[in-house]
């Protein structure tokens, strides 16, 4: 008898319908045969399957048994093709109807004892399962507030193949998992750290506000001790609370990476800070199959890089491409992988090996200083918008004297009135910040009045700034301008934002 049960397969962040068909035929010795162009972890699965069905009180005919995935051209990975494997067999053996699975969905992978265990990637199944028209999703218990979080789809978690069987065929009722996105997302946040904690850097603060308002990347340089790795913590507590579409987003690269949590769904803007040792693959992303490395995992989040010139040049020169096209392309023998990589990148160094140059407290000479800053290489620096300088703290400032710092809360309300302008403005565009546009949006949403051009034309000329740079200052300019309410960019919110690009010009020329 022939059955045929749909299920996923994933390229990457890409999703791929398979069709699992089972045929048992009497012709033939008895052999248990699984073809498709199958994974290492595929193959396995003929075993786990087969005590899988013993285990649960259900067993194999001696018969000719050919299972085929297809489309057969296609590499197939991943535990999760398990229980569409198993449910395929159990309708070719007339255990369960096969109406049953009409406009259904199944994955899943099985223990020997017939219990089902957690799959990766099951997120971005379930959206491509709505997209095509599917009604149900059946998929591991542990997997149920994941694929629950997507609405218009019915998502049925089950626990161990005889449920899913009792359920396919009858005899027992599951209700469907529903997560509600929007209450989790609008409930109360307590942020790990906050900017009341950090005692003066008013210079720095305002840049960090400037920075997470429009998304525009961020470098802070200054002394040891002077709070910039605590100030770069704090970025999360003053960025808005993520939206539906983001937080599908952010969910679904983390369960593909396999590092989603018991939660299910991930309702916080992440914050990825690796070490300064991390590989190129950490970074970038990589595998035999490539899996998406920080750079991704920090998608709609913070990426930081403390003590940026101790990380390998190499690796750092990969940041180069994702921080243009927010994406990253990795190419293997296996294939060619696409992941997200829409991030704010905030860092922070020292501005030489002992922390204190310029001072007089500086032991290095200027060799040992130019050298110690070539490890940045020019074109990484110009893909940032604003460059912080951070200073000591003094006593006084440490001490405090009854004066209260802004709270985060503040902040993060000024910055979440600028992300509703920029809403607004690109409504009909396919960019969500100031940070993304492309010249044509410069053109049409940060224009210039005489004075303006004016300025800008003289600190091009004595910054030597490059074209990249020139449109980095406007982006940053245009932020610095919703930020103050206003429909047009004044001399007061370009001068800010020029202000941003000189630092770094004083600090590379030793």
């Amino acid at each position: 008898m022939f059955s045929s049960v749909l299920t996923m397969a994933l390229q990457g962040m890409d999703v791929c319908e398979v069709s699992v068909e089972a045929d048992i035929s009497e012709g033939g010795l008895p052999v248990f045969d699984m073809v498709g162009l199958l994974g290492s972890e595929v193959k396995e699965s003929r075993e786990r399957i087969r005590t899988s069905l013993r285990n649960s009180g259900y067993y194999l005919p001696p018969k000719r048994i050919t299972v085929n995935l297809s489309p057969a051209d296609m590499k197939k990975t991943g535990s999760h093709f398990d229980l569409p494997v198993a449910v395929s067999l159990m309708i070719a053996m007339g255990l369960i109807p096969p109406e049953c699975v009409e406009d259904t969905v199944i994955a899943g992978e099985l223990s020997l004892s017939g219990r089902m265990a957690r799959v990766n990637g099951i997120l971005p199944m379930v959206l491509k399962a709505r997209e095509r028209g599917y009604k149900r999703f059946i998929l591991p218990s542990e997997n149920a507030a994941e694929g629950g979080a997507v609405e218009g789809i019915e998502v049925i978690g089950v626990k161990s193949l005889d449920e899913a069987f009792r359920f396919l065929s009858g005899d027992e009722s599951i209700e469907a998992t529903r997560i509600d996105l929007r209450k989790l997302l609008t409930g109360k946040r307590e942020a790990a750290f906050d900017l009341s904690s950090i005692r003066g850097q008013k210079t720095a603060k305002r840049g960090l506000e400037v920075a997470a308002a429009g998304m525009h990347n961020i470098l802070m340089v200054g002394p040891p001790g002077g709070g910039k790795s605590m100030m770069a913590k704090c970025l999360p507590s003053i960025l808005p609370a993520l939206t539906v579409e983001e937080c599908l987003e952010i969910t679904g690269i983390h369960s593909v990476a396999g590092i989603l949590k018991s939660e299910g769904v991930v309702t916080e803007r992440p914050f990825i800070s690796p070490h300064h040792t991390v590989s190129r693959q950490a970074l970038s992303g990589g595998g035999k199959i490539p899996k998406p490395g920080d750079v991704s995992l920090s998608h709609r989040g913070v990426l930081f890089l403390d003590e940026l010139p101790e990380f390998d040049r190499n690796t750092l020169e990969i940041l180069r491409q994702p921080l243009e096209d927010r994406k990253i392309h990795i190419s293997r023998a296996s294939g060619k992988y696409t992941y997200p990589a829409d991030f704010l990148l905030a860092a922070a160094m020292n501005p030489c090996k002992c922390g204190y140059y310029p001072t007089g407290r500086c032991q290095c000479s200027k060799e040992e200083v130019k050298r110690y800053l070539s490890r940045i290489s020019a074109p990484l620096l110009d893909r940032i918008d604003i460059f912080c300088q951070v200073d000591e703290v003094g006593f006084d400032e440490l001490n405090g004297s009854g004066r209260m710092e802004e709270s985060s809360e503040k902040i993060r309300e000024r910055v979440s009135e600028a992300f509703e302008i920029q809403k607004e403005r690109f409504k009909d565009r396919n960019i969500k910040f100031n940070s993304e546009m492309e010249l044509k949006d410069i053109k049409e949403f940060c224009p210039l009045g005489s004075p303006e051009e004016a300025l800008l034309k003289e600190s091009f000329e004595a910054l030597g700034l490059t074209a990249r740079g020139y449109h980095r200052i406007l982006r940053c300019a245009r932020t610095i301008a919703d930020l103050d309410h206003s429909d047009r960019i004044t001399a007061v919110h370009l001068s800010e934002a020029i202000g941003y690009r000189s630092i770094d010009r004083g600090i590379w020329n030793v």
